[in-house]
């Protein structure tokens, strides 16, 4: 099936990110309950799926005795990845939402290749990119052109590129872009530009990973609340960067580069990230913006910031973003912090505290029946 062609609206694009749904065969149903609140608030022209999609080093463990028994072969963890991404990617389906995604560092945790995991993602409509013919770059390296109301040019880019990948032979997994993807980056930039009449044509960068120079965007500071804390020296956000800064950064080892060809291009408006749960901020470096955006996951490690994040695209090459969190979506009420506290893996401590109430108030209350029936 053809990837639809994408263009403005009355001047405006509108695109979603969700990053790190990081889930299982066994899914977190809050998650795809605040993402499809989600879908219907913003009603996107386009899903961006940022990267680890899927929890891909957990299907064989995903309940220990079941999945044991059971996914012990690459065709049954094939399986289990189908029905994880399922849950993900049939809400955006029924919408007739086009989607495009990038991996993360979790997504190849097994035996099931990028390839094979992007037919996965091809066999539903409305998937965009995947279609670089360029056999040097990994398969989720590729731009997405969107094009002007009337269809003459193509008035915004986005660039979806690999940041992560395991190196199956060295059993290890490795956060960093390869020189390969950033020539390409430049080659097909200075490409877009030549048939812009010589001007860059504006652009959004995604990638999982976050590129090293984020780590300019926070200063050491004195142990205080909200400051977090990286082999003994307390971190917060420098005064000009807008946001939560939930953990220390966790970037790529090496961007190869990227970061110098994107101010020497000139394009890119702003570089966008996923992988670090706990983080949500927008800073500004050497004229480009950098964007942290928190997980969408209940599977693993997050905060009330779990959500999606909002881009709206303008014909004349701005843009604007705002994140929008689980309580925003989802609303502020006894209903949605059940759920939260339910499906949410780091408030475990939450959960055992009203579980143990809840023991204790059943035990009260049948010690009193049974006294009243003496």
């Amino acid at each position: 099936m053809s990837a639809p062609e994408l263009r403005f609206h009355s001047g405006v694009f509108t695109a979603l990110q969700v990053s790190d749904t990081q889930d299982l065969q066994y899914v977190r149903r809050t998650m795809l309950w605040m993402l499809n609140k989600a879908y219907d608030r913003v009603k996107p022209d386009l899903i961006l799926l940022t990267g680890d999609n899927t929890l891909g080093n957990h299907f064989r463990d995903a309940m220990p005795v079941v999945s044991h028994l059971y996914v012990n072969s690459k065709e049954r963890e094939y399986s289990a990845m189908r029905k994880a991404l399922a849950y993900v990617l049939e809400p955006i389906a029924r919408r007739r939402i086009p989607f495009a995604m990038i991996y993360g560092n979790h997504d190849d945790m097994n035996e099931i290749t990028k390839e094979e995991q992007a037919e996965i993602y091809r066999d539903y409509p409305g998937c965009v990119g995947l279609d670089n013919p360029d056999k040097t770059v990994d398969v989720d390296t590729y731009n997405i052109p969107v094009y002007a109301e009337d269809g003459s040019r193509v008035a915004f880019n986005l660039w979806m590129l690999d940041s992560a990948w395991t190196d199956h032979e060295a059993r290890r997994g490795r956060c960093e872009v390869k020189p390969e993807t950033v020539a390409w980056y430049d080659k097909t930039c200075k490409a877009l530009a030549e048939e812009n009449g010589g001007k860059p044509v504006p652009a959004i960068l995604f990638q999982h990973v976050p590129l090293p120079d984020t780590l300019r965007l926070i200063e050491p500071c004195e142990k205080k609340r909200g400051a977090v804390c990286e082999k003994g020296v307390y971190y917060r956000l420098k005064p000009d960067v807008e946001g939560t800064l939930g953990e220390y950064p966790s970037v790529c080892d090496t961007d190869a580069g990227l970061f110098e060809a994107i101010k020497l291009n000139g394009d890119v408006k702003a570089v966008v990230f996923g992988h670090d749960h706990l983080n949500c901020f927008e800073g500004r470096l050497d004229g480009v913006d950098f964007i942290q955006t928190a997980s969408a996951s209940f599977r693993c490690y997050g905060s009330p910031l779990r959500g999606a994040r909002v881009f709206r695209l303008y014909e004349d090459g701005r843009y604007e973003t705002e994140h929008l969190s689980y309580f925003e979506l989802c609303g502020k009420n006894p209903a949605s912090a059940l759920r939260y506290l339910w499906d949410a893996d780091d408030v475990w401590k939450q959960k055992a505290v009203v579980l143990g109430a809840l023991g204790l108030t059943a035990a009260a209350g049948t010690a009193a029946a049974m006294r009243g029936r003496r």
